[in-house]
């Protein structure tokens, strides 16, 4: 009861400073890091044009997305619990606070003599060469999630040229409530655009359903498609009479041989289920609860990483979502067993701040954290990620 009052003491303090949080973003330690960090990181821009900062993309962010989200200076999910719609954890919120806290909770041991100054950084996914193991997360809703100031492609433009200009691949998300043309012009931009340079997440429909949209994204030259399967239930309580549905081995299997294009699942959090999908035969799992949106009391995402890798580690390609921020986030889910991070709320405010710069901006930053905290715990390449680099509890 005492941590419940507590919890809610904060959520008000933060609702209470929501009118002044754009004013100090700029002068946190934290966020001028970051920008320098991004700062070095990003091209320079073409003559004539004022290079963007951090600092300005979280201005105009919170400008855009309030008062859907605040942009808080620290993104822990206590002043937006229970906003969903929105931003924020479904219920209490404890399912968003826990992927936050069981990161924060994680040390990390400072390593510094040895003679590694470089770390590699490159990753390869489904055949693509990319500079980071780091993907946008699939994260959608512009218009009742994100407040309306974005137009859908508008967004999706943002994110997916964003993340190719830093050198990595977007996801691009399925609204439940689209139909079949809606989906059909996206990918008509995924392929005339990026040249199919995207991964797409479709909702967990009627098989029939998902594989009409398989058949264009394979037109698109999509690198991979994926199902969140954690959508299974909250998308058809939002639009009633939409089938989305949890789906059984056999569906699994149905879908993995439907098509020649990488399968990705979506929102695993147990092990039995891991091994389930593995032996589906998918090529890639999320580790995810969906950012804490759909069930509430759910253990953080690296609670559960550990076991889950020693389970499927190498059979399937482990990616992690929930709570990812910084640099530092990513090494320590690349350490408890993850192959690649998925990055939601910080390329959703890099995409309203300052679009496709904006979300270039936002990965390159974290490309940054992550290289720096690489050297300072001696960690050689993002391939290899020791356990022994987190401090023990």
């Amino acid at each position: 009861m005492e941590k419940t009052i507590a919890v809610e003491q904060e959520r008000r303090d933060f609702l209470k400073g929501a009118a002044v949080v754009g004013i100090g973003l700029a002068a946190t330690p934290l966020l001028k890091g970051r920008a320098e960090a991004a700062t070095a990181a990003t091209p320079a821009p073409p003559a004539g044009k004022p290079k963007l900062t951090m600092a300005e993309v979280l201005r105009v962010a919170r400008e855009k997305l309030y008062p859907r989200c605040r942009v808080c200076p620290e993104c822990n999910g206590v002043a937006c619990a229970g906003e969903v719609p929105g931003f924020g954890g479904i219920g209490s919120g404890q399912s968003f606070r826990n992927n936050y806290e069981s990161l924060k909770r994680i040390q990390l041991n400072m390593r510094v003599l040895h003679d590694m100054k470089k770390p590699v950084m490159t990753v390869n996914i489904f055949g693509e060469d990319l500079a980071l193991p780091v993907l946008s997360a699939a994260t959608g809703g512009v218009t009742y999630n994100m407040g309306g100031k974005m137009q859908e492609e508008e967004y999706i433009n943002a994110i997916l040229g964003g993340c190719r200009d830093a050198k990595t691949l977007g996801l691009a998300a399925d609204g439940i409530g689209d139909p079949l043309e809606t989906f059909k012009r996206r990918m008509d931009v995924l392929k005339s655009a990026y040249n199919g340079k995207g991964i797409v997440i479709l909702k967990p429909r009627a098989q029939e359903e998902i594989l009409k949209r398989v058949r264009l994204m394979e037109e698109a030259g999509a690198v991979a498609f994926g199902m969140d399967i954690d959508s299974a239930g909250r998308a058809a309580r939002a639009l009633p009479g939409q089938t989305v549905e949890p789906k059984t081995l056999a569906q699994l299997k149905e879908l993995v041989n439907a098509t020649k294009l990488p399968f990705i699942l979506k929102g695993v959090m147990t092990v039995d289920e891991a091994e389930t999908a593995a032996q589906a035969g998918v090529k890639a799992i999320v580790v995810s609860n969906h950012g804490g949106r759909v069930l509430d009391y759910t253990p953080g995402v690296a609670e559960i990483l550990p076991a889950i890798a020693a389970k499927v580690k190498g059979k399937v390609l482990i990616m992690a979502d929930g709570a990812v921020r910084r640099g530092c986030d990513v090494l320590k889910l690349l350490a408890l067993g993850a192959d690649v991070c998925l990055v939601g709320r910080p390329l959703i405010r890099g995409a309203h701040g300052g679009g496709r710069e904006g979300v270039t901006l936002m990965v390159n930053a974290i490309r940054q954290e992550l290289m720096d905290a690489m050297v300072l715990t001696g960690v050689a390449t993002v391939r290899d990620v020791p356990r022994s680099i987190l401090a023990e509890a």
